[in-house]
């Protein structure tokens, strides 16, 4: 008989046990909720008061907006989430290991390979490289055929891709040797201004927009776990001031690279 309490007893314990715990990971998971819900805060009160005030109309299909916007909420709670528990980590561990390993080709080929191939699949580039061959093509600037706005548009992702992997290497380089940012930032922009001068008129725009959809979903966090990654297992660089500063490249050098993707075919 006692016995049998005393299994009653462990049983009840492991049971609240239990119970706490998965009360912890609904309270974790409910916060999350929250925090994505208050960053969505200011693109819903925009919307609500120009539909409401400026507009005046009532929104149509509000049940469809409704469970639209739950959608995005757990949505981005859920993608914070990967980039914390999977993206971040291993960016920050590959970059370790291969700073450990002290192979320096290794490294610059994996940055290279990690900028170009995340930023090929990067979904804004692939939507604003379409766009732009649909556009070009009714301006007459590529010929109106599918096969040609394809070529121009793939063209343009490979373009983007090519200049954020050189990019990365370009910044890893900085960490590595303790080069300071700003030279190269402000030399970086020079040169985007003479280019300026130079390219078609047509691609200016496009060349600027691309330094923003490369820095999207994909890129930024695995970029970013890179330098970090790098200035914390390096002796003398500081994760602070030596980790960020990989996205800047990665922003600057498509808007170059672009540019004379434009005088190639304009």
């Amino acid at each position: 008989m006692k016995n049998l309490d005393v299994s009653c007893i462990f049983v009840s314990n492991l049971a609240k046990k239990e119970i706490v715990r998965y009360k912890h990971h609904i309270l974790e998971i409910l916060r999350k909720l929250k925090l994505a819900l208050m960053d969505l805060i200011p693109i819903i009160v925009v919307v609500v008061f120009f539909q409401s005030i400026v507009i005046r109309q009532p929104f149509p299909q509000i049940g469809e907006i409704i469970f639209g916007f739950l959608i995005v909420i757990v949505g981005l709670m859920l993608f914070v989430e990967g980039l914390e528990i999977g993206l971040f980590p291993i960016g920050q561990a590959m970059a370790y290991a291969l700073a450990k390993k002290g192979s320096l080709m290794w490294l610059l080929i994996f940055s290279f390979v990690l900028g170009f191939s995340t930023t090929i699949a990067e979904p804004a580039l692939i939507a604003v490289a379409k766009e732009a061959s649909i556009i070009s093509s009714s301006a007459g600037l590529i010929e109106s055929t599918q096969k040609s706005m394809d070529y121009y548009a793939m063209g343009l992702r490979l373009t983007v891709a090519f200049s954020v992997g050189l990019a990365i290497v370009i910044g890893v380089l900085r960490i590595l040797k303790g080069w300071p940012l700003y030279y190269l930032i402000i030399g970086g922009y020079v040169v985007v201004m003479l280019m300026t001068i130079i390219a078609p008129e047509e691609i200016i725009g496009l060349a600027y927009d691309a330094g923003g959809v490369t820095t999207s979903t994909i890129t930024v966090p695995l970029v970013t776990a890179l330098g970090v990654g790098l200035a914390t297992v390096i002796k003398g660089r500081s994760p602070l001031t030596d980790g960020f500063g990989l996205i800047a490249f990665a922003s600057l050098l498509p808007m170059i690279f672009v540019m004379a993707y434009g005088l190639f075919w304009f």
